[in-house]
């Protein structure tokens, strides 16, 4: 049955993944070291050197949970661009393009449209140093702007206030484990039909290890989850994701995952791809 799912799922593979790189802006790329943050949730302590930019494309196709329905599919074009502006500080812009896919029957059957839009800022007051037992710390600030439209779920109506802690330390030199947590003040954790759409104080975790197995290719495996103050596990979310990052010039990496979740925020199975681009 989970073959055949997949099967129907990629039949409409091809048209949003056409619809997605349409939008794929020109870029002039100047060569530096590519981050390694995606395609995982769980975010790095590594900010964008000053004075330069990060670009992040990534495009998720995901199976939704049989509570969303008559929301059966959605598809998250992400496109992300960080610029540092001081050392060890960087701010971001995160917009998606979701496709929404109902059940037949459903008016409309698709709906497509920009999301919410996140602003970002994140600070690195700590750094990792060789020999040492002090992993390196940040924290990061978001707030997420309510520019997708509420009537076709393509957005919450709300302004989320949110901030992160991380913490990332390399366990030998070729592996990485990075841990975060975090508390959305206010609003909703939803991207589209996905994630916890009561209001209020969401409590966020993650964690991520990743290992580099040749000078190109890395590999990992992360978890996360988020819970309402109220702890209601079965409105939750919990998903894990397999994937890597395989490095084909200095400056760019192509990133892939597959996505499994569990509870009502999370969606059921997905697949992502995506690029990382530094200039």
């Amino acid at each position: 049955m989970a073959a055949q799912k997949f099967i129907r799922m990629g039949r409409h593979l091809p048209t949003l993944i056409y619809k997605s790189v349409l939008t794929l802006p020109l870029l002039f790329v100047w060569v530096l070291v590519v981050h390694a943050q995606q395609p995982f949730v769980t975010d790095d302590t590594d900010t964008t050197p000053k004075h330069r930019f990060h670009f992040e494309f990534s495009n998720e196709f995901d199976l939704l949970q049989p509570s969303a329905f008559p929301n059966l599919k959605q598809n998250t074009a992400d496109f992300e661009v960080d610029y540092g502006l001081f050392d060890n500080l960087e701010i971001g812009i995160e917009s998606p393009l979701l496709t929404i896919i109902n059940a037949r029957g459903t008016v409309p059957r698709h709906t497509t449209g920009i999301g919410d839009t996140n602003v970002s800022l994140k600070y690195n007051f700590l750094k990792e140093r060789e020999h040492s037992r002090r992993p390196a710390l940040a924290i990061a600030f978001n707030l997420e702007l309510p520019t997708g439209d509420p009537t076709r779920q393509l957005g919450s109506g709300l302004a989320d206030f949110y901030t992160n802690g991380i913490l990332q330390k390399s366990l030998t030199k070729k592996t990485t484990l990075r841990l975060n947590g975090g508390i959305l003040f206010s609003g909703n954790t939803t991207t589209g039909v996905i994630g916890i759409k009561s209001r209020g104080t969401v409590f966020t975790a993650g964690g991520s290890l990743v290992k580099q197995f040749t000078p190109k290719l890395d590999l990992g495996v992360e978890l996360t989850g988020a819970l309402t103050k109220n702890l209601q596990l079965g409105k939750g979310q919990l998903q894990t994701q397999f994937g890597g990052n395989y490095l084909f010039k200095r400056n760019m990496s192509f990133d892939f995952g597959l996505v499994a979740g569990k509870y009502a925020a999370s969606p059921r199975a997905g697949v992502q791809f995506g690029l990382s681009i530094d200039f």
